[in-house]
């Protein structure tokens, strides 16, 4: 048998008759973890809708979640030869919990599923989600692990480390302690990196925006961009080339922090 502590599945089926798409909320279930006094891992991998999670004083993941707005492609024709349509809003979302890792599974693709979720603060994530939602994690402490697609991210409060990764959308985090020796990395392709750190912060900066700015008020010590030398041996080629990356140090130097957008500024901030 595995050694599963919870698995919780939930199916709950709604039905409106007409009208507009109505949003519907809804406590979905509360998650034990196999070791309470020990940090954790929540992992959701979704394809539509926003996820919002948040440290609080208890030991279970606690899931609730709203709903609406099916992707039906709806042409207008509420009748089909005299039939009346009947929207359906059914929700078919899950949680396993091993080892006080707590994977949601939400097999939603039709339609955006909102869901909010509290955690202990010692936890980390990895998140995910594609269209019609942003992602937020407020006050935990822990790796993160954010991808988004159609959405912007943001992370308040928090502590360890980070990579996040949006193609269209804001970047935005508050760090209330960092990691010391985990590297990072930021990026998005049109929106704008706004990260602030601790002022202790030691680092290796490599940072790059083709069609904005960058600011920061650390003491940044910036490098002279040398020519970036491949010679192949073998083809008799030689390439040289300089890439606009902007690279330095902070406070002598440390792990890599990474910054890389394409349509937006870049803002390295100290608290």
């Amino acid at each position: 048998m595995k050694n599963i502590k919870a698995l919780v599945l939930l199916a709950v089926a709604v039905f409106i008759v007409e009208g507009t798409a109505q949003e519907n909320s809804i406590d979905l279930f509360t998650v034990p973890l196999s070791n309470p006094q020990s940090a954790g891992k929540l992992v959701i991998d979704q394809i539509s809708g926003s996820i919002s999670v948040e440290a609080y004083d208890g030991k279970e993941v606690v899931i609730k979640a709203s709903f609406g707005g099916e992707h039906d492609h709806d042409d207008g024709h509420r009748e089909k030869k005299g039939l009346k349509r009947i929207k359906s809003s059914s929700l078919n979302i899950g949680a396993e919990e091993k080892d006080n890792v707590v994977h949601v599974i939400n097999e939603q693709w039709n339609k955006a599923t909102h869901l909010q979720v509290k955690v202990p603060k010692d936890f980390s994530v990895k998140l995910s989600t594609v269209n019609d939602g942003d992602i937020s994690v407020k006050g935990i402490s822990g790796e993160m692990e954010i991808t988004n697609v159609n959405g912007e991210i943001t992370l308040e409060g928090v502590s360890g480390s980070a990579t996040a990764d949006t193609v269209n959308g804001d970047v935005k985090v508050d760090f209330q302690s960092i990691t010391q020796d985990a590297n990072m990395a930021f990026s998005s392709l049109n929106g704008d990196l706004d990260i602030t750190f601790p002022n202790s912060l030691k680092a290796d900066v490599k940072a790059k925006t083709d069609m904005g700015d960058i600011y920061t008020d650390f003491d940044l010590k910036v490098a002279a961009n040398q020519p970036e030398v491949n010679q192949n041996s073998s083809s008799g080629t030689y390439k040289v080339k300089i890439e606009q990356w902007v690279r330095g140090t902070i406070n002598g130097g440390g792990p890599e922090m990474l910054f890389k957008t394409f349509n937006g500024d870049i803002l390295i901030k100290s608290k």
